[in-house]
């Protein structure tokens, strides 16, 4: 058992066990961070199988399962693209929706990995992590910092 009197503290010991106590403060501060990006990969794995999503995990960390391949003529983020397209948070709500011709490398980090994947005509779902989002900032009202994203995108045209 160890004695904590003015006695007993040595200058020191005090200095060993403020080293102990911060070093277990930063143990607990990085799993935390940890926990937070494992919370978002398993909410968009429980919104894939509860939305029959049969995905693919691509290196980046979005989930996608290409519907309809589409043909040869595939953007790359140097193009401009027409796309109609639903987008949901993790809990289903609906934050947008539309038919939009829009630069592709001005659109979210996550739509510059996914509709690549798909050609004119094609269309593909895709969970995409905040991270590849709206980040920490979030978009409006709408969607909330750290959130996680589902859109269902059809390809309609490539310049």
């Amino acid at each position: 058992m160890i004695n904590f009197t003015q006695k007993s503290i040595k200058k020191g010991h005090f200095s060993s066990i403020l080293g102990v106590f911060m070093a277990i403060l930063a143990i607990f501060t990085l799993n935390g961070c940890s926990k937070s990006g494992a919370s978002e990969q398993e909410q968009m794995i429980a919104y894939a199988k509860a939305n029959s999503i049969n995905y693919t995990t691509d290196a980046s960390g979005i989930l996608y399962e290409i519907i309809t391949p589409g043909n040869s003529t595939r953007p790359t983020v140097n193009n401009t693209i027409t796309v109609t397209y639903v987008g949901k948070l993790m809990n289903g709500n609906q934050f947008d929706a539309g038919t939009i011709t829009y630069a592709l490398n001005q659109l979210i980090p996550g739509w510059q990995i996914a509709v690549p994947k798909i050609g004119v005509g094609g269309e593909i779902k895709v969970l995409i992590p905040s991270s590849l989002g709206y980040g920490s900032a979030g978009a409006g009202s709408s969607i909330p910092g750290n959130s996680p994203l589902y859109f269902n995108i059809k390809l309609s045209a490539v310049k």
